[in-house]
């Protein structure tokens, strides 16, 4: 018996993207070789062998991780203080990398595993740093590039607008489509 009502009808859910399909079976087999590795290892050599690599690679790792949280508070404390003297803070050194990819080095050099070192000593050296930092930078501007209005990328496109002395300036990103259709008129952007 029908009540002559329409059944809803659901839009059809989105395609997961790429990441989100090929990311868990990514981490299960880094899993399985980080295992099979160290029972190689540890049968060529001993498991006393393979317990002292993974307490090396623990204890380098917070090294490392320290000695950069330190090298960003220091940075930091310099920032505000030229700030609060009234100098403007010197503007980046071009060879200066921030310290998130050696954090991240030393992360994974105390994620026990011998993939995870290898990888951990590989983002510590300057040369994989900067590579590794200016294809994230490209990869980062060319989703900005492609993101859609209203999106999370649109947000980072309004508010990533610089004069030349490199003040940020306040804006909204106004794009003309093709074809002429007028937008109605947009509220003032306020403090």
């Amino acid at each position: 018996m029908t009540t002559g009502a329409q059944t809803p009808t659901h839009p059809a859910r989105p395609r997961r993207s790429r990441l989100r399909t090929f990311l868990p079976l990514g981490i299960a087999a880094w899993l399985v070789l980080e295992i099979w590795l160290l029972t190689v290892v540890a049968g060529a050599s001993s498991g006393l062998v393979v317990f002292l690599v993974l307490v090396a690679g623990f204890i380098l790792g917070s090294v490392v991780i320290k000695r950069a949280g330190r090298r960003a508070f220091r940075k930091l404390s310099e920032a505000l203080q030229q700030q609060q003297s009234g100098v403007m803070p010197a503007a980046a050194r071009p060879n200066s990398e921030g310290n998130g990819l050696m954090m991240l080095g030393g992360l994974l050099l105390m994620i026990p595993g011998l993939v995870s070192d290898a990888a951990g000593l590989l983002l510590l050296l300057p040369p994989v740093q900067k590579a590794v930092s200016r294809s994230a930078q490209r990869t980062f501007e060319r989703k900005l590039r492609e993101a859609d209005p209203g999106t999370l990328g649109g947000a980072f496109q309004q508010a990533r607008m610089y004069r030349p002395d490199g003040k940020v300036v306040q804006g909204e990103v106004i794009k003309d489509e093709p074809g002429g259709t007028s937008q109605e008129p947009r509220p003032p952007l306020t403090h």
